[in-house]
This record gives structure tokens, C-alpha cells and sequence, in this order.
């Protein structure tokens, strides 16, 4: 088992630096035992971890699904180990996080996180910025999507999905769509991303020659809160994150639409800090608590739309069959 986690450290630092002679240096050890060692670990798994070329080296789909469950595994035993030595140390202090700027799925945990260590004063900054979490002085930041910066450990505290909602007035006065084609005929509310001005692709499959659905844009907004208030007064249709009309849809006041439709894979939510720095009592204890609420809502949100698809699938076979 030792054995294993040596194999798994020097796995992490070669895909971190795509590199053997890097890790080899920082190792003190030689390129070609680097290169064994690698070549073990794949022969042990029976999957090939990387590309290799006499130039590149890359990871491959399976080296890439391998990775994330090994910074799990060393964020855990560094935890371990930190949580040992810091035993008897409360957490306290400042702790500065930048968090996405929509807070609803964070909220449980900070508030908890107060309630149980009121000696860490929180200085929380909301954007949809892309901050630099080490020259912007930040302890550790809240991001979605794929993680490139090697200079940040991380976390995958939860998963989000995308859902398309419309409200049963809307639905009632302009029909429900059954067809992605059917939104050419309907009021769409579109979000821009602030980063870079473009609008958010809706998870549509594409037209019968293979391009993007150019859905109207009726209204284009950076706000997920304004686009869900236009959505609950039934101004039009709107691609928003589960976790913000989760309560919306289990009381009835939208329906989700085109749920057969939606060609989206879940979106990771991942909590990152810098790499050079050691896992603090205050750092640990919040990257805990909001670990334990993001996965808890994100697996009762999955629950809730598996539950709501097939009630809509079951809807639709009864009403065929009538």
C-alpha cells in the first residue's frame, strides 16, 4: 500500500508538469526511473496514463479520470496528516475566499461555518471574475468547469447541472416545446458571460446539419437572478443551474422542458487554494464544511431531476397511450 502511494505521488507531479525530467530533478532521481516507475504503475492499473511523443507528453482520457481520484487521495492523506498536527489548534484568524457571484448554494455552509468557528473572520468576495488566487491574496477560491493552474490544489466539493424552465403561465399561454427546433417560435433569456462577452450555449443537440439552434435573443443578461425573476413572472424560457430553481420546480412554480434534450454533462464544483501553501486549521475546516453542504445538495438535486424525468417521461407514455 506505501508502495502505491509513492507510485500515486510521482503519477500526480508527472501530470502536473508534463514532464519526467522535472519531477526527476525535483525527485533526485534519473528521467528513466521515473519513466519505470510510471511504466509499473500502468502495467499494475493495465491503462495507459499518458500520450508519449519524443516531444510531447499528455494524459489520456483514462490518465485524466485517474488524476482526480489521486488529488483526492493526497489532499485526504495531507489532511491526515495536517489534521494530526494541528490537533489541538483552533481554527482562527482571517480567511479571505472568492466564491462565484450567484451564493445561493453556499449559503448553508457559511452560515454553519460561522455558528461553529466564530474566531475565523470571514472576508468573502462574490464575482464572476476569474481572480488570481495567489497574486490577488486570495486563501482559496470556489470554481466550476475544467482546472488548468498547476500552481493550485483542489477540491470537487459537488456538480452542477443545467436545466431549461419556463413557468405554467408561460407554458399555458404559449405551449409547451417538445422539440428544440419548437424555442425558434419562444421568448429565450440568455446569459452573457462576463470573461469574455460570448453567450452561454444552451446543452441542445444540433440541427439536422449539424450546426447550433440560433435561439431569439430575446433578452441577454449576466445575472442568473434576474433571469430567474423574468422566468417565475413568466417573461420567457431560461437555461439556469439547478441549484437555483431547484425549490422553484419542486413546488411547481416552473417546469422543466426538453429533459430527453438535454445533451449536457454535469459541471464539477471544485474548491482550489495555493499549492505552496499548507492546509491551515481555518482553510481545512471551511473547505470541510463547504464540501459536506455543496455534495449534499448536489446529490439531493439529482435525486430530484431523475425523480422529475421520470415522472415526465411516465406523463408522456400516459398520455400517448390514451
Amino acid at each position: 500500500m506505501i508502495d502505491n502511494l509513492g507510485s500515486i505521488g510521482v503519477f500526480v507531479r508527472v501530470a502536473e508538469k508534463l514532464g519526467f525530467s522535472t519531477v526527476a530533478r525535483e525527485l533526485g532521481l534519473s528521467p528513466s526511473a521515473v519513466g519505470k516507475a510510471i511504466c509499473r504503475l500502468e502495467d499494475r492499473l493495465g491503462v495507459r496514463l499518458f500520450h508519449r511523443s519524443t516531444r510531447t507528453l499528455a494524459l489520456t482520457a483514462d490518465g485524466e479520470r485517474f488524476l482526480e481520484r489521486c488529488l483526492r487521495i493526497m489532499a485526504e492523506v495531507e489532511a491526515a496528516e495536517l489534521e494530526m498536527t494541528n490537533a489541538s489548534e483552533t481554527p482562527h484568524g482571517k480567511l479571505r475566499v472568492s466564491l462565484p457571484k450567484y451564493s445561493s448554494l453556499f449559503q448553508p455552509a457559511i452560515a454553519r461555518f460561522m455558528q461553529r468557528y466564530p474566531d475565523v473572520e470571514l472576508d468573502l468576495d462574490f464575482s464572476d471574475h476569474i481572480v488570481d488566487v495567489i497574486g490577488d491574496g486570495f486563501d482559496a477560491a470556489i470554481r466550476t468547469g475544467t482546472l488548468t493552474d498547476s500552481s493550485l490544489k483542489r477540491r470537487k466539493i459537488g456538480e452542477l447541472r443545467r436545466v431549461l424552465v419556463g413557468s405554467p403561465l408561460y407554458l399555458a399561454q404559449h405551449g409547451r416545446p417538445q422539440h428544440p427546433a419548437d424555442l425558434l417560435a419562444h421568448t429565450c433569456l440568455h446569459y452573457r458571460f462576463p470573461t469574455n462577452g460570448r453567450l452561454e450555449p444552451w446543452p441542445l443537440p444540433p440541427d439536422a446539419d449539424g450546426n447550433a439552434l440560433e435561439l431569439p435573443r430575446s433578452f441577454v443578461c449576466n445575472s442568473i437572478e434576474m433571469r430567474t425573476h423574468l422566468v417565475l413572472n413568466g417573461q420567457g424560457l431560461a437555461c439556469l443551474p439547478d441549484f437555483s430553481v431547484a425549490d422553484y420546480v419542486q413546488t411547481g412554480q416552473l417546469h422543466t422542458i426538453l429533459e430527453d434534450s438535454i445533451h449536457d454533462t454535469p459541471i464539477a464544483i471544485w474548491i482550489v487554494w495555493p499549492s505552496s501553501r499548507d492546509l491551515s486549521p481555518k482553510l481545512r475546516a471551511f473547505i470541510d464544511s463547504i464540501s459536506e453542504t455543496a455534495l449534499g445538495i448536489s446529490g439531493a438535486l439529482a435525486v430530484l431531476y431523475d425523480e422529475l424525468g421520470q415522472q415526465t417521461r411516465s406523463n408522456r407514455h400516459h398520455t400517448k397511450t390514451r
